[in-house]
C-alpha cells in the first residue's frame, strides 16, 4: 500500500464513519474505479483505532460522566440520568452483536456486492428523507427508554447490510422515535463507541490469528488521518445538522447510488 492509498482510504473511513452516507459504499470506489487492492486487516484495525479515538476524545466529558455513572449504578446502586443513558447505550449495542455473530458469514457471502451497496444506499437514503421530513424532534438522548434503545439497536444491527450506513440507520430510527436531529446524532455517535471497540477487537484477533503482514508507516498514516478527519466530521456535523437537516445527505446518497449503478452498467 502506498502512502497516497493509505491517506485516501483513511480519509474516506474517517469522513464516512459518522456521516449518514455509508462508509462501505465509499470504500468500494477505490477498488472498483482505480483497481486498488484490499487494504488488509492491519489497516482496517488502524482506521478503527483512529475513528474510535476521535469519537471518544470529542465526547470525552460525556464518556467519563457516563462511564462513572454506569459503574456507580452497578456497585453503589446510585442511579442518575447519566447511568440510565449509559445502560441504554449498552442495550442498543446488543442487537448488533447478536446479528453479527449469526449473520456475518451470510452477509460476507451474499450481500457484500456493489449492486447491493448501490441499492441500499438509495433506499435507505430515501427512508432517511421520509423520516426527517416527518420528525417531531421533541426529545433529547436522555429521554431514551429501553423500547427506544432496542429499536435503535435493531436499526444498528440492520446497518450491517452493506450500503445501509450505521450512523444513517441509527439516526433514522432516533428521528422516527421523536429525537431532535442533534440528539439523534449524539446518541448515534455515543452508540458507535462500544460497537467500533468490539469490531476493532474482532479484527485485531483475526489479524493475529491470520498472521497478516504489518506495514507500520501505512498504519500510522491510517490512524492519524482517520482520527483527524473523523473528529472534524463529528464537530462539523453537530454544528450543521440542526440548520441543514438530513436533506443534503439524502441528495448525496441518491447521487452516489445512481453513480454506482451507472458505473456497474458500463462494466
Amino acid at each position: 500500500m502506498s502512502y497516497f492509498e493509505a491517506f485516501v482510504l483513511a480519509l474516506i473511513q474517517g469522513l464516512t464513519e459518522f456521516l449518514p452516507i455509508s462508509s462501505s459504499a465509499h470504500l468500494i470506489l477505490p477498488s472498483a474505479i482505480l483497481g486498488w487492492d484490499d487494504q488488509g486487516l492491519a489497516f482496517d484495525v488502524a482506521v478503527h483505532v483512529g475513528t474510535l479515538a476521535a469519537v471518544i476524545w470529542y465526547f470525552r466529558k460525556e464518556v467519563v460522566a457516563l462511564l462513572s455513572a454506569w459503574i456507580s449504578s452497578i456497585f453503589k446502586k446510585e442511579h442518575s440520568a447519566e447511568s440510565k443513558l449509559a445502560w441504554m447505550i449498552v442495550l442498543a449495542t446488543i442487537p448488533a452483536c447478536i446479528f453479527g455473530l449469526f449473520m456475518k458469514d451470510i452477509i460476507e457471502i451474499y450481500l457484500r456486492s456493489a449492486w447491493v451497496i448501490a441499492c441500499t444506499t438509495i433506499f435507505f437514503g430515501l427512508l432517511l428523507w421520509w423520516v426527517d421530513v416527518r420528525a417531531t424532534q421533541k426529545d433529547d438522548e436522555y429521554q431514551a427508554d429501553w423500547k427506544r434503545s432496542l429499536f435503535i439497536g435493531l436499526a444498528q444491527a440492520a446497518a450491517m447490510i452493506p450500503g445501509t450506513s450505521r450512523s444513517g440507520a441509527t439516526m433514522t430510527a432516533a428521528l422516527y422515535l421523536g429525537f431532535t436531529r442533534e440528539a439523534a446524532a449524539r446518541f448515534s455517535f455515543l452508540m458507535s463507541i462500544p460497537i467500533i471497540l468490539l469490531a476493532g477487537s474482532y479484527l485485531s484477533m483475526k489479524m493475529v490469528v491470520s498472521g497478516a503482514p504489518i506495514q507500520l508507516d501505512a498504519l500510522l498514516i491510517g490512524i492519524v488521518v482517520s482520527f483527524v478527519s473523523a473528529y472534524a466530521c463529528i464537530h462539523a456535523f453537530l454544528k450543521l445538522v440542526t440548520r441543514l437537516g438530513m436533506f443534503p445527505f439524502v441528495v448525496y446518497r441518491l447521487l452516489l447510488g445512481a453513480g454506482l449503478i451507472a458505473f456497474l452498467l458500463t462494466q
